[in-house]
This record gives C-alpha cells, structure tokens and sequence, in this order.
C-alpha cells in the first residue's frame, strides 16, 4: 500500500507485509494533490500496478451508528444514529456540533479507536472493516490534548512516530515537516522547553509523518491566544492548498465559518445539517440594519414605531428584518419624512452562530 504525500509530491509506501490483511489496498492520491503519473500509461500506478478508480469523497460514512452499552442497570447509550456523511477530496470540512453530540465518538470511530455498532465508513476508498491497517494509515488524528512526551525532542518524536507507522528511515520526512512548522531551530530541544504554541505545532507534526492524505484537527485552536490561533488557520491553509483534506472539528464557530468550505451540524447523534458555508449561514432570512442619525431622539415617533423600528440608542435605530419580504427604500424614506438626517447605515449579516443556535436549541450537553 502507498499513502500520499501531499507535501513532497510522492507516495511512502508501506510494506504489505505490514498489513493486516492478505491483500494490501492502494490508496488514490486526492485531485488537489500535486502527485501526477504523468509518465506512465493512464490508469496504471508508477509499478504496473492498475490504480483504482477515483472517487470523488475523502471520507463517506453510511448509515453509521454506534450504542453504548449500558452497564450497573444503566440504559444504553446512541451515540450515533444512522449519520451519514461525504467529505469531499481537497476541501476543509467542518464538524460541528454541542457538547455530548457525538463528535469525538465519530473521530473515534474513524480513527479505529472505537467500534461502531452498525454502517459503514470507508477513508480514501478504503473500507475500515476489511482494510483496517490500509484505512488508519490514510488517516491522520490530532488530538485536543497535548500528548508529548516531555523527554523527547522534536526530531526524536517525529521519528518514533514515523517508526510506529512502519515508515522506513530512507521515507521519513522529520526535517521537512518540522521546516513546515517553523520548528527546525527546536528540533533538538526537549518538548517541554517549547511554547503552547510549538505544541500544538508539533501535534499536527506526529500526525504528518505517515503522509496521510486526511487530516483529522480536534479543536486545534482551543484554549490558544489570537495571535496563536491566526497562526494555526494558515497552517491549516497551507496543507490544504498542499492537497491534504481537512476534517476539523471546532466550539469557535467563526473559526469554521472563516475556514470551512463545507460543514456537518450533528446533534444527539444525527446529523441535522450539512451543506457549503455560504449556503447554510444563507439558510435564515434575517438581517439587522443599525441606523446612526446625525441628531439625538428623545422618543421615536408612532410612525417608525409602527414600521417595526426601535430606539437602541438616542441617536441609533435598530431595525430587524427578512430581506425577501423586505425594501429598505420605504424605511429611510420614512426616517427622512419625520426630519431626521441618516449619518451611517451598517448591516448585520446573519452568521454561523444564529444557524447553530437555531438547529441544536443552544443547549450544551456532557461530550461523547
């Protein structure tokens, strides 16, 4: 089996004698990745070796349910209730969902961790109940926790890692990866003398070394300052402009709005939206228009109080509305007929967070 390299533009190969079936399963590299075989015969790998033919989704789960037991005469638990999902090859995909939505126990699950109950899941084309080993090495996992050993440097982290991966010495990549982090001059250094930030760094780092063409990012920027958390969003930029899919899953929900291309909202183990960004923030019809006068109100006429205005301020006019249903014409004009001078107009665009509201109820519940 071979997994993609985004980065370097080739693939690592991993011996099948690592696997953990009779028949190793290629993996296809992404449409964005610059990997080409531009001089071999079309539809045969760089060995003679037929690839398989493309598919156009990074991750597809069908069906996928998954029921914790319950134990001491407790109930049982549905984590998952028949969720299906398709992240397509190259994209940021956002996961989103409240505390105990079944967000981790999917990671989990992808990540071979936990067992699902029922359905399917297959990561680059590759099924993680026949093709186990081929499945989790397309697959890359972040975790939210900080687990560095504190003795090791980063150099020696890398390279045990990329051990643990069955990558040969002659394939690894530690000083590469750790350039592309900006960690090179603390390659050698304990990982406890480095920052917050170079952790989460070398997080994404460990899981880089086996190339994988999926990477999973459990709130990466949690608990990070600003100027941290900027850092990490083009980090995860640049490997995606690389090729790598990302799958992140996030609480700050302008983090997915800015960087997603597509979002998941789950709740109570279903999934109870997916769509592009742009379409599901477009998917509530409601605006706020701030109106500044130029004169401070003491009262606000009948007139504009009969339009739906309020007083947010002695001289800001508030007015909400559902811009399909709705001219403003007819509104400034009524502002104007009253006497008094508009300074400044700002819209409130509705965003992810009224969306996210609106589908899960805003409640928070214990996570999963």
């Amino acid at each position: 089996m071979r997994a993609v390299d985004p980065v370097g533009a080739r693939m690592i190969p991993i011996a099948s004698a690592q696997s953990m079936t009779s028949s190793p399963v290629r993996l296809t590299p992404s449409s964005r990745s610059p990997f080409r075989v531009d001089d071999q015969p079309p539809g045969e790998a760089s060995d003679g070796e037929p690839w398989p033919t493309p598919a156009a989704t990074a991750v597809e789960v069908r069906a996928l349910t998954k029921v914790y037991r319950g134990s001491n005469r407790q109930p049982d638990m549905l984590a998952l209730d028949a969720v299906d999902l398709a992240i397509p090859r190259g994209s940021i995909f956002g996961l989103l969902g409240p505390n105990g939505a079944g967000k981790s126990t999917l990671i989990n699950i992808l990540a071979g961790l936990v067992l699902k109950t029922s359905g399917s899941v297959e990561i680059w084309g590759v099924d993680i109940d026949a093709n186990p080993r081929q499945a989790r090495a397309a697959i890359g996992v972040v975790a939210q926790e900080l687990n560095i050993d504190a003795f090791f440097t980063p150099r020696e982290l890398l390279d045990l890692q990329a051990g643990l991966y069955g990558v040969p010495k002659s394939e690894r990549r530690t000083a590469e990866i750790l350039a592309s982090l900006n960690l090179s001059a603390q390659a050698d250094a304990y990982s406890r003398t480095l920052s917050g930030g170079m952790k989460r760094r070398l997080m994404i780092g460990k899981a880089m070394v086996h190339a994988p063409p999926v990477l999973v990012l459990d709130e990466p920027t949690a608990g990070v300052d600003v100027e941290l958390r900027r850092q990490l969003w083009e980090l995860v930029r640049s490997l995606n402009a690389a090729g790598t899919t990302i799958l992140l899953t996030t609480h700050y929900l302008e983090e997915a709005e800015t960087l997603c291309d597509r979002i998941a909202i789950i709740d109570r183990g279903s999934v109870v939206a997916c769509d592009t960004t742009v379409a599901l923030v477009g998917r509530i019809d409601a605006k706020t228009l701030s109106i500044t006068l130029a004169e401070p109100v003491v009262a606000l006429p009948p007139a504009l109080v009969a339009m739906g205005l309020t007083l947010a301020a002695p001289d800001r006019l508030v007015f909400h509305y559902r811009p399909s249903a709705t001219t403003l014409a007819p509104v400034f004009a009524a502002i104007q007929a009253q006497g008094f001078t508009i300074r400044d107009v700002q819209s409130e665009e509705t965003d992810l967070e009224a969306i996210f509201l609106q589908l899960t109820g805003g409640a928070g519940r214990r996570g999963l």
